[in-house]
């Protein structure tokens, strides 16, 4: 029983932390497009997704990748092929979040530039990498 609650909070924090990396992806598209400085509504924006990463998203992902690990202890995956390739994934899914964050505190003190181009693209990598890790945790192809 305990496995199972385990479980179902391990997918409540992918499911904030994921929710927090698009708002990441679609307030860095957004504030991208635009010409600096930031209007203060940009400002506003900008801080209201600063705030809820580092309220939300940060602590969801800090509590996926520990319940995670608490998973793999429990039942024993170490040396799993999927449970390898699951980390991998997840360890850049981490990475682009960092980079996220490092992009938005740019953004925050009016840095102006291109966007690098895993930020550009953090939407649809993060979609994709859950999707493939989705696979990976239910069917365990390998």
């Amino acid at each position: 029983m305990g496995y199972f609650w385990l479980k179902a909070f391990h997918v409540a924090a992918i499911v904030t932390w994921t929710g927090g990396m698009l708002i990441n992806a679609l307030a860095l598209s957004l504030l991208a497009a635009k010409p600096q400085p930031h209007s203060p509504s940009d400002s506003g924006l900008l801080a209201a997704v600063r705030r809820w990463d580092g309220t939300v998203t940060t602590p969801a992902m800090g509590l996926a990748w520990t319940l995670g690990l608490a998973m793999v202890v429990w039942a024993g995956w170490y040396s799993s092929p999927w449970f390898l390739a699951k980390l991998v994934i997840v360890t850049a899914l981490t990475a682009l979040h960092g980079m996220q964050g490092g992009a938005l505190r740019r953004m925050a003190g009016d840095a102006g530039g291109e966007l690098a181009a895993p930020l550009r693209l953090s939407g649809p990598l993060t979609l994709v990498a859950v999707m493939i890790i989705a696979v990976l945790v239910v069917i365990k192809p390998f």
